[in-house]
């Protein structure tokens, strides 16, 4: 290997530039007094415990008529899908001409300690989907399901195809044991019963830095170190902190959901072989007949490609398409690029599917 050539003058006339540079983003930092986000107007429709189902107003005067339900993961916060009005999956949504609605978990608290995967899915998911098929007169709806939300919105599937008319999944884990799940490979041997009977809830903190420690360097240096040769951009330092704000909004996650869905879906793959019981009830991929629409991340570090698109060979359904988008596990729903088209290719698919 090459010794390295760095001459002293060019070393501090990069640090001098640094600087100033650091200088110039701390008076733009100083200037910004709010971060909005969530910018798509809302209402809440039905509320139960910490739990609040969304409506979003439609900006076309015949939505369709079928309306979709996003169930997102339990261990972030959703507004990510609604970062900014240019950055926005659910406004895309919107544009397409979809009746868009929400679920938000909240913030789980003491009480919810024995919530369990149950509890989830017959319940809560369960009583959102029957008031939406109130609301608008039907028997089924759409339902898209993101990352751990996907996982769900897959058991939920199976377990009520009845009610479901399409599936769509993002970046959704479905495979847990692939070669390549680092996540996976950590959580294979941790002594979950230990942990949740020791702290109850599991803090949203701890898995916070669970999930940077996936890409340490990226995620705890590399990126403040690039963020300097933006902040003297204005909107440029908005978008950062967004970004910051969301990644470090984790809600702590119920204890008894949380064991369960380590146990049965990291550790023992369950889902995938056929053993997966919840509430007394096979969750059979069998059942899944409904058209699907796989949408997964390529760079996707936290779900691996192909621990998505092992769903293809597992269910029933004769109407299978899969979307792979040239992004990482966050990038699918802030890159410019990708939601120039994502949001469009969903509205258009359920469009002919309805």
């Amino acid at each position: 290997m090459s010794p390295l050539n760095i001459r002293m003058e060019h070393a501090v006339q990069e640090m001098l530039e640094f600087n100033k540079k650091l200088g110039e983003g701390l008076k733009t930092l100083a200037d910004i007094t709010d971060i909005d986000i969530g910018s798509t107007p809302k209402e809440a429709v039905y509320k139960e415990d910490n739990l609040v189902l969304y409506r979003y107003k439609p900006i076309v005067d015949n939505p369709n008529p079928i309306p979709l339900l996003i169930i997102y993961a339990l261990v972030n916060r959703p507004y990510m899908l609604d970062l900014q009005a240019n950055r926005s999956t659910i406004r895309g949504l919107l544009e397409t001409g979809q009746d868009v609605y929400l679920i938000d978990w909240g913030y789980p608290d003491e009480a919810d300690r024995y919530l369990t995967l149950e509890d989830y899915i017959h319940g809560y998911i369960h009583r959102c989907v029957k008031t939406l098929c109130k609301r608008h007169g039907i028997n089924k709806v759409n339902v898209l399901g993101v990352c751990q939300g996907g996982t769900l919105s897959v058991c939920y599937s199976a377990l009520y195809p009845q009610k479901v008319k399409n599936l769509i999944t993002m970046v959704t884990p479905i495979d847990f044991h692939t070669p390549d799940n680092l996540l996976s490979h950590w959580l294979e041997k941790i002594d979950v019963d230990l942990l949740v009977d020791t702290m109850g809830n599991i803090p949203g903190e701890l898995l916070n830095w669970t999930f940077l420690s996936m890409k340490p360097f990226r995620l705890t240096g590399q990126k403040y170190l690039e963020m300097v040769d933006s902040l003297h951009n204005t909107e440029a330092a908005k978008n950062f902190l967004r970004m910051e704000k969301w990644i470090f909004d984790s809600p702590d996650q119920a204890g008894e959901a949380f064991r369960q869905f380590t146990k049965w879906f990291f550790q023992q793959n369950a889902l995938i072989n056929n053993k997966l019981i919840i509430g007394e009830k096979r969750v059979d991929l069998q059942n899944i007949t409904m058209p699907i629409l796989n949408i997964y991340a390529t760079e996707d570090h936290i779900v691996p490609p192909k621990a998505a698109i092992a769903l293809k060979k597992l269910v029933k359904s004769t109407d299978y398409q899969e979307l792979a988008l040239k992004a990482g596990h966050i990038g699918i729903y802030v890159s410019e690029r990708v939601q120039k088209t994502m949001p469009n290719t969903i509205g258009s698919w359920l469009d002919t599917h309805d």
